[in-house]
């Protein structure tokens, strides 16, 4: 068979890299996108984002995994959300993984083979703070996404899911906040034990593989059993 293409948004970051470097693992030819990674990308533009996926397309001929790990976390509560701020996260989170599938998924359809995850929250189901408004808003959409998508794709052989992390530690979040609240989220958890990007990635992996053919229109929380539904 010809080495299967990965396309992963937000490949230089922490979460996204570890999702880079286990697909590579499990023989896939993985290309990052970001806005500094292989494939450089502002996701926040429409056309740059087309653009991106064009490159791809010209660069290796086919994308046959397209995960969406890139977000934007700017920050705004009820009172003090701008609309700047909103559209640019929804642009990033949400409106780029849509540009994207637009740009990917005939070729999927037409291979009769795709895999399409997108990384969400837990925080959905469990918001801790009112300032993550526009982000929670933009991931409960990538969920619904997720689910439009699956059920129009799945006649083609293409699944689309969803990963939920929980609080992870990678060095934003280290850098961002005390080392109290990595200890409070932890002891919430079913399982005692802090989250690293590897947790995620390894989940990822699962749903681009081909164990993963009848698991299609679902969200895998990888959050230590600290959000159950």
């Amino acid at each position: 068979m010809e080495r299967r293409v990965a396309l992963v948004t937000g490949g230089a970051g922490a979460i996204g890299g570890a999702i880079v470097a286990a697909l590579e693992a499990d023989g896939h030819r993985v290309v990052a996108l970001d806005r500094e990674a292989e494939l450089a990308c502002d996701l926040a533009s429409e056309a740059a984002t087309r653009a991106a996926a064009a490159e791809l397309l010209e660069r290796h001929g086919r994308c046959d995994v397209l995960v969406h790990a890139a977000a934007a976390f700017d920050q705004g509560d009820l009172d003090s959300v701008d609309a700047a701020t909103w559209r640019r996260v929804q642009a990033v989170n949400v409106e780029a993984a849509l540009w994207l599938c637009q740009e990917l998924v005939p070729g999927m359809r037409e291979r009769r083979f795709g895999r399409i995850v997108l990384i969400t929250s837990d925080t959905v189901w469990k918001p801790p703070a009112p300032v993550l408004l526009p982000y929670i808003a933009s991931k409960a959409a990538l969920e619904g996404l997720g689910r439009a998508l699956a059920t129009a794709l799945g006649g083609d052989r293409v699944t689309v899911n969803c990963v939920a992390p929980g609080l992870t530690a990678t060095p934003a979040a280290r850098a961002g906040m005390p080392a109290a609240a990595f200890d409070a989220v932890r002891e919430a958890q079913a399982l005692p034990r802090t989250l690293v990007p590897d947790d995620v990635a390894a989940t990822v992996a699962y749903l681009a593989s081909e164990r993963a053919e009848a698991l299609t229109g679902q969200t895998l929380s990888v959050d230590g059993g600290l959000v159950m539904r």
